[in-house]
């Protein structure tokens, strides 16, 4: 059948074409001369809409369209481990190659994996055995980090009637045929293609119940996140939202990282493609990017590749997830993929809602978030896809609707604050407006591998938190001389507390990651000299007797001066207190 139809109608990225009834919704399609890549959008009895994910200068009226009979798909397959791509999953070593300057070039089709490269193939399957969408049949040594397993595409099922030796082949060779009850033959390749808009299967969805662990105090001991959970991270510029996701990409414990750049300063993704090579996996000793994918979509690229990324980037975290792996996804920023939707959709003539944004601006985050969790897989392994996304709101507006839809879909809120940021306080995180629903799903992993105390203790300082706020508006107003010395005690501890754990240096090499448990024991310190200096408060003891300049100095530098694998030494910092209370009582008796 004729799939060939004409161009009517240009307007930036949306096309209009000729209808002539063989195009399907979603189907990608190959637009004018250059062939630039495209997805039908809309469709009625005489026009289709396309939006196309290149630069449209030079198309026009009259300019052919060609269908591909197939949806805007991801090609998964190994080699994605390592790799840089485009938002449309072009890889943009080789499309610099093709391009010969310092833009991409526009209509440029490259295969997606490295299918000149070699890869060591062990394989599971036999000649006889009876095969199911997502089994595993092979098996690769990826990269140092990641075994990639290979699974059987999602429509073949049936028994295998030819099958390779393991050895080394490339991703285009056929190492096994499975023939199906009807009699159809399948030729299994060491690659499958699946829809970028349509989630992967899974058997069934399990509650989050571990944490990961990202080794950032503020967020896994006040706002943690569970594997196959969804965060946000709004911020307004400057508040550190890009270098947040960098700490949680090198540091938390996913065994792949997908990072996406979806529309954001070409020298903030500079900085991620240079960097991200250079940094030692602290798991392996070996590259940080022998376990990450980086997906680049900058501000001066196409705006509908930009909204394509988002569900490239998803897709690939989910083949991972179905292979027993947990994935983290770090989405920078889902305001820059909202601004593309408006765009377009105002190319669209739709009907537009809040601050122009259209109408599904809602359904389109949830569905987004919502690939997020931790399931059985078809083949019995368990996985995960946990997803965080950064939103980027005009003048660090919270109120903006994107980030107002985000709040609804995601269980950790991870609100970044100017004033803390401009002040060098980082992770800039507000424990006032910030929130995580996994507390209380996690509280029984806390209590079994950290301490039975955990959740108590955690509670009582965002107590004491929320109390130094109260006690801070009276300070601006009246000074702190005012307060009782058992409210100054106050203030004094949650400065600790602030300062000298929730604030955390990424470039310390002593702190740049925290273990839970010593990030626990210092709390702990904390809140145990704060519950023994209200004794000697009550008996009217001075606050400067209490609280000695050298015990607060030890407490506020514990986190530079004990490392992750020095815990013994948080036992010299409790015989010191414990010392200098007893020459209190002493001193002051009962």
């Amino acid at each position: 059948m004729n799939r060939v139809s004409i161009i009517r109608k240009v307007n930036g990225p949306v096309v209009v074409g000729k209808n002539i009834g063989v195009f399907f919704m979603g189907e990608m399609v190959k637009v004018g001369e250059m062939k630039l890549v495209g997805e039908i959008v809309s469709l009625d009895e005489e026009n289709v809409t396309i939006q196309v994910y290149e630069e449209t200068t030079g198309l026009k009226p009259g300019d052919p369209f060609v269908g591909t009979g197939r949806p805007l798909s991801v090609i998964l397959g190994p080699g994605l481990i390592g790799n840089i791509y485009d938002g449309i999953q072009r890889p943009l070593g080789k499309i610099e190659e093709l391009s010969k300057g310092f833009y991409i070039g526009r209509g440029i089709e490259t295969f997606p994996l490295d299918d000149e490269a070699t890869w060591e193939v062990e394989m599971l399957k036999k000649v006889g055995d009876t095969v199911e969408p997502g089994e595993f049949y092979a098996k690769v040594r990826e990269s140092e980090s990641i075994i990639h397993r290979l699974m059987i595409p999602k429509d073949v099922r049936g028994k295998v009637i030819e099958s390779a030796k393991s050895g080394k082949y490339r991703v285009k060779d056929v190492v096994m045929v499975v023939k199906d009850e009807d009699g159809e033959k399948h030729e299994i390749k060491l690659y499958q293609s699946w829809p970028v808009r349509t989630p992967r299967f899974y058997r069934e969805k399990l509650m989050p119940r571990i944490p990961l662990i990202t080794g950032q105090r503020v967020i896994d001991m006040f706002f943690p996140i569970a594997k196959g959970g969804s965060a946000a991270i709004p911020g307004g510029f400057g508040t550190g939202k890009t270098m947040t996701q960098h700490q949680l990409a090198k540091w938390a414990d996913a065994d792949v990282i997908v990072y996406i750049g979806c529309g954001e300063r070409g020298n903030e993704m500079t900085e991620v493609l240079t960097e991200f090579p250079k940094l030692v996996d602290p798991r392996t000793g070996k590259s940080l990017m022998d376990r990450t994918i980086l997906i680049a979509n900058t501000s001066n690229m196409p705006v509908s590749a930009r909204e394509a990324s988002i569900y490239t980037g998803v897709t690939i975290a989910e083949y991972y997830r179905d292979m027993g792996y947990n994935v983290a996804i770090m989405a920078d920023s889902t305001s820059r993929w909202a601004e593309a939707l408006r765009e377009i959709s105002g190319r669209l003539e739709e009907i537009p809602a809040e601050e122009g944004y259209p109408a599904y601006l809602s359904s389109r985050i949830g569905g987004f978030y919502e690939r997020a969790g931790k399931v059985v897989n078809l083949n019995g392994s368990e996985g995960s896809v946990t997803i965080i996304g950064a939103v980027s709101p005009p003048g660090g507006d919270l109120s903006d609707p994107v980030v107002q839809h985000t709040k609804r879909f995601v269980k950790c809120f991870w609100a970044l604050d100017r004033d803390l940021a401009y002040s060098r306080h980082y992770p800039s995180i507000n424990w006032l407006t910030s929130y995580s629903d996994y507390t209380e799903d996690l509280d029984e992993w806390f209590r079994k591998n950290v301490d039975e105390n955990f959740s108590k203790y955690r509670k009582r300082a965002m107590e004491l938190l929320n109390e130094d706020d109260r006690l801070q508006q009276i300070i601006k107003i009246m000074g702190e001389d005012v307060l009782p010395d058992d409210q100054k005690l106050v203030v004094s501890i949650a400065r600790m507390i602030k300062v000298g754990i929730l604030q955390q240096n990424a470039y310390s090499e002593i702190d740049s990651f925290c273990s839970l448990k010593r990030g626990f024991m210092m709390l702990k310190i904390v809140m145990d000299f704060y519950d023994r200096a209200v004794e000697f408060v009550k008996k009217k003891v001075a606050l400067s007797q209490i609280l000695k300049e050298d015990i607060v100095e030890t407490m506020m530098r514990m986190k530079e001066m004990i490392g992750n694998d020095e815990l013994e030494k948080f036992e010299d910092v409790r015989k010191m207190i414990d010392s200098h209370f007893e020459e209190l009582e002493r001193i002051y008796g009962s």
